[in-house]
Parts: C-alpha cells; structure tokens; sequence
C-alpha cells in the first residue's frame, strides 16, 4: 500500500513548515491529486487519519483537490475532460490534443493554528 508512504511523505513535507514557526499546529493539508496519479484516494485519507490519530498532529484534516485528466485541442484550443481514454476533441472532433492535468501530487497549501 503506497498511499501510507505517501502520507507519511506528506507529514514530512508539513513538518519542515512546522519547524520554520514554533509553537504552530498542523490544522489542515490541501493537496492535488491527479487522476493519473496512481493513488486511492480513500485509502490515502484513511492512511493520513491513522498517522495523525495519535501524534502532535492529531485533528489535522487532509482534503483533497482532485484533478480530472484535461486535455487540450491543438485545433480550436479548447481544454476538455478526457472521457473512457478518448482524446478526441468532443468541440471540433480533432484528434491532436496535449495533455493539460490529471498527473497532480502535491501539497497545495498548509492550514497552521498559530500559539
């Protein structure tokens, strides 16, 4: 199960901001999570809440961004959601597109209660 060493990686990542404003505490990670990213996830959340339960971070919550696979039309320039792996433009029909997102994991932002 990758998803805990991920949310361990997240905790990490908190931590290093944690260490930079003494006496802070962790209220609430923001992270982007991609279609494509390969995680579950409600098991990454569930990993997350078991490390926090009983630790100096206990309450913080992790919500997360999903991010759809996007692609855009390299014909009319228009970005839509790629449905059932078909990357064909639904708006001008044309199969030239690129990828836009859906391959996001990252920490957005930290939620601190300041002492």
């Amino acid at each position: 199960m990758h998803e805990l060493s991920i949310a361990q990686a997240i905790l990490e990542t908190a931590e290093e901001t944690l260490r930079q404003r003494p006496g802070a505490k962790l209220a609430k990670v923001g992270l982007r999570l991609g279609e494509l990213a390969g995680v579950d996830r409600e098991s990454l959340a569930f990993c997350f809440e078991v490390l926090v339960r009983d630790s100096p971070h206990a309450g913080a919550q992790l919500e997360i961004d999903w991010q759809p696979l996007v692609h855009e039309c390299l014909e009319c320039r228009r970005e839509f959601p790629v449905r059932e792996w078909d990357r064909r433009c639904p708006w001008c029909g044309a199969g030239d597109t690129r990828f836009r997102s859906g391959r996001e994991l990252e920490v957005a932002y930290l939620e601190l209660e300041e002492p």
